[in-house]
């Protein structure tokens, strides 16, 4: 019998970096997301293959199930994904000692239902999706893993915008009533490279956050003002200033004065700066701004929102 599992892609919206740190962060779930199918088999091990969003395997390895945990079985093991892989696996069996002991063997096929370099949320997808295979809490299992705020496995859980806090460790989530009467102004564009979230959270964390509390409470005020927004100006505004904020904070400098300084509508960073999507306001006439320069996907907010 084949069991599967699904999760949402997630894009954050307000309070990246400090998100980490307990700021209030804004998020949605995406229409696609990824799913993860199980069968139990009489061969010994796990087979693993990973397909992309138009069914083409990029990722195979095996694993050998021992009583101290998973192996590696072939050639992969300098593999830095199977290696990731492998971590994650073994962290849910030690959240959960049965786990993979109901059978010798498993075939597992991970689906992705997005691009993978789209930064929509491969990792926490497939963790949300391990962790309901495992029976363990999929935040735990961030934790002792990947690491991050938890904000994507949220969103991986839920299907409305959210509120994503983390006090002391643990995550509180919130259904966030976000449906801005301005929608069809708000376009995601992809920037053509993916930003790499391990590394973002390194370098945030290097930092040294002498006006944190300061840059929290502003965030924070933005975020509730983000939701009561009344017209799509006031939201530039907003959004505007959470990058400066932001730019501040991190020392990085925004992505409009960088690629977009010419744009008369707001851009936004989501997530880790310097790649992703970003969000950016007009009309789809405007967006052909953004096509000519080279970043030819760009997705209406009311495609890219889970509804």
């Amino acid at each position: 019998m084949k069991k599967s599992f699904y999760s949402h892609g997630k894009l954050l919206l307000t309070g990246e970096y400090l998100v980490l740190d307990g700021a209030q962060a804004l998020a949605i779930p995406t229409q696609k997301g990824q799913w993860l199918f199980i069968e139990e088999t009489d061969t010994e091990g796990i087979h693993w293959q990973s397909f992309d969003e138009n069914g083409n395997c990029w990722f195979e390895t095996n694993f050998l199930i021992t009583e101290k945990g998973l192996t590696l079985t072939d050639d992969t093991h300098n593999d830095p994904i199977a290696d990731t892989l492998l971590t994650i696996l073994n962290s849910a069996k030690d959240l959960n000692p049965i786990f993979l002991t109901t059978s010798s063997g498993y075939t597992v096929e991970s689906r992705l239902e997005f691009d993978r370099e789209w930064g929509l949320g491969s990792s926490s997808t497939l963790i949300n999706n391990i962790a309901q295979w495992a029976k363990v809490n999929a935040f735990e299992l961030l934790e002792s893993s990947f690491g991050g705020s938890g904000y994507d496995i949220a969103c991986a859980q839920n299907d409305t915008p959210i509120i994503y806090k983390r006090t002391e460790g643990k995550p509180i989530v919130t259904e966030a009533p976000f449906d801005p009467v301005f929608k069809n102004n708000l376009f995601f564009v992809y920037l053509n490279q993916k930003q790499d979230s391990k590394d973002s959270i390194k370098r945030y964390q290097s930092l040294p956050l002498k006006e944190f509390d300061k840059a929290e409470s502003e965030v924070n005020a933005i975020t509730q003002q983000i939701l009561e927004c009344p017209d799509l100006e006031t939201f530039e505004e907003l959004i505007s200033a959470h990058e400066a904020i932001i730019s501040k904070i991190i020392k990085t400098e925004t992505v409009k004065s960088r690629l977009f300084s010419d744009y008369h509508g707001s851009i936004k960073s989501l997530g880790g700066w310097g790649g992703d999507f970003v969000l950016a306001t007009g009309s789809s006439e405007d967006m052909d701004y953004f096509k000519k320069k080279g970043y030819t996907t760009v997705v209406p907010y009311e495609e890219m929102l889970l509804s």
